[in-house]
């Protein structure tokens, strides 16, 4: 894992790279959190799709509510990079839409986007 601290007109924000899933489960969402709370003082984390579990993007699991959640409790902004459309979901569709909306979890396709989103 390797953390890069990217400038967005003024505020830092964490970019998690990893090849391998690392928001695994609660705690392991509130590790990162930790981490990156520790080592950057960051507000705003934007991580790839990769680093996510399949199981968060299956809704009956609860893990995406659950991981949310948390992020919202403690005030952390969580950005995931990547594609989306091989859901067939309509249940997560409306769960990215709806987060899109929000101001602490967004779905994007690129780093970009993620830093306007964040910003």
């Amino acid at each position: 894992m390797q953390i890069e601290t990217l400038n967005n007109n003024g505020q830092s924000i964490a970019y998690v790279q990893t090849s391998t899933p690392i928001l695994t489960d609660v705690q392991s969402a509130l590790d990162l959190m930790a981490t990156v709370r520790y080592e950057t003082e960051c507000d705003a984390i934007i991580v790839d799709k990769e680093a996510l579990t399949e199981v968060f993007f299956d809704l009956k699991t609860r893990l995406a509510g659950e991981i949310t959640q948390k992020y919202v409790n403690y005030g952390i902004q969580l950005a995931i990079i990547g594609d989306f459309s091989g859901y067939t979901s309509k249940a997560l569709h409306d769960f990215i839409y709806e987060s899109n909306q929000g101001k602490h979890l967004y779905f994007v396709s690129d780093v970009e986007e993620a830093l306007k989103k964040l910003g």
